[in-house]
């Protein structure tokens, strides 16, 4: 309770401070109308509040505006707030030749809220085979920020990327989109330190929260998930030279009719990195296909993977710990290590899935667990 009031209580005196210290910019001001492309007044109203020497405010009003692909770009020379009221609603497909529809980046200090909505209008992108669609909203190196009480529907990819963040609170969050949209993750990080991820509802096509390499100290708590694929690790070792993962809390999340629950995943065949200090716990699993993962032998559903090496990268530190709820699959938990670098490390305490089909079942490969407390399914030996 304390953290949340905290993260609340930053974000209120951000935005008063805004608004009290460098004024309010709003984009009617600006030209902006409803039912009209507002790229061009957001682009003036940002400038210059980012060059206001005081905290300020870009507000978008109530009413639904179209609004072309654009760039948000600092630094500004203090902080500065977008505060969302209305719904923008992105173009087709065609017309975002990037992968990011509406993108902040190079921003210190930068609090997006309102309660407003940005909707990709993403059903007729799911239909075709690029791979190239753009994500929502795109977080390029940005850092000590609050993105909270923000609604982000039907993307035509992710709904929300950061590469580069630091110090950021995700909070309060409507994440939608329907269970068969391909590929629509709810949140991705990557090469980012100081996540939080709190208190929010994701429902999508793909995995509610997922990690590229490079990220630390992060943590997901409160998280509602579902549909989707549950919170994924990786894929890793996909690409050489990827950056150490270290440090990543799951803790206090609801997983509902998700095809996964919690997963830490690499490529077989993959070069050398490192994967550490990932922690599970207090998690709820209701009929979910597969609650536990780790799987050491990922390949993508799509693709043909004929037998590779062993993977290369190094599992070690994990805790999977009062975890309960029902598995659609008689293997409620899957610990496929790799057998050339096997998990090091991993521990299980006070586990209890169910299958309605019978007992459940575990799958231990190139690992020997600690376990404490009750384990249902059993851990045999790998």
């Amino acid at each position: 309770m304390g953290l949340r009031l905290s993260i609340k209580a930053i974000s209120l005196l951000l935005i008063l401070a805004h608004v009290a210290e460098g004024g309010d910019f709003d984009v009617t001001k600006y030209g902006a109308k409803p039912n009209c492309d507002v790229k061009q007044a957001l682009m003036s109203a940002w400038k210059e509040a980012c060059l206001c020497p005081t905290p300020s405010t870009v507000t978008i009003p109530p009413g639904v505006f179209p609004c072309s692909p654009v760039v948000l770009e600092g630094p500004c020379k203090a902080p500065i707030g977008v505060v969302l009221k209305g719904n923008l609603k992105a173009p087709g497909l065609a017309q975002i030749p990037t992968d990011a529809w509406i993108v902040f980046q190079k921003v210190n200090g930068f609090t997006l809220s309102g309660g407003g909505s940005v909707d990709g209008m993403g059903a007729d992108a799911w239909k075709t085979k690029n791979t190239k669609r753009p994500a929502n909203l795109r977080f390029n190196f940005v850092n000590n920020s609050v993105i909270t009480d923000i609604t982000t529907k039907d993307p035509k990819m992710f709904h929300m990327t950061v590469l580069g963040g630091s110090n950021m609170t995700f909070a309060k969050l409507n994440i939608i989109a329907p269970g068969d949209s391909h590929n629509t993750d709810g949140l991705h990080i990557a090469r980012s330190n100081d996540i939080k991820v709190l208190d929010s509802k994701i429902a999508t096509g793909d995995d509610c929260v997922s990690f590229g390499d490079g990220v630390s100290r992060i943590l997901i708590e409160k998280i509602t998930c579902g549909p989707g694929h549950g919170i994924s690790i990786g894929s890793l070792g996909k690409y050489p030279n990827e950056q150490p993962i270290q440090g990543i809390t799951v803790k206090d999340c609801t997983f509902s009719n998700t095809t996964n629950g919690v997963r830490i995943k690499t490529w077989p065949g993959s070069p050398p990195s490192i994967a550490a200090d990932m922690h599970f716990e207090d998690l709820t699993m209701k009929e979910v296909s597969n609650p536990i993962i780790i799987d050491q032998e990922y390949c993508d559903s799509n693709l043909k993977c004929p037998p590779k090496p062993p993977s290369q990268v190094k599992i070690s530190k994990v805790s999977f710990k009062n975890i309960h709820g029902s598995s659609l699959t008689d293997v409620a938990i899957k610990l496929v290590c790799s057998k050339s670098v096997p998990c090091q490390e991993v521990e299980l305490g006070n586990i209890d899935l169910t299958f309605k089909g019978g007992a459940a079942k575990s799958l231990l490969t190139a690992l020997k667990p600690t376990c404490n407390g009750k384990i249902i399914p059993a851990v045999g030996p790998a």
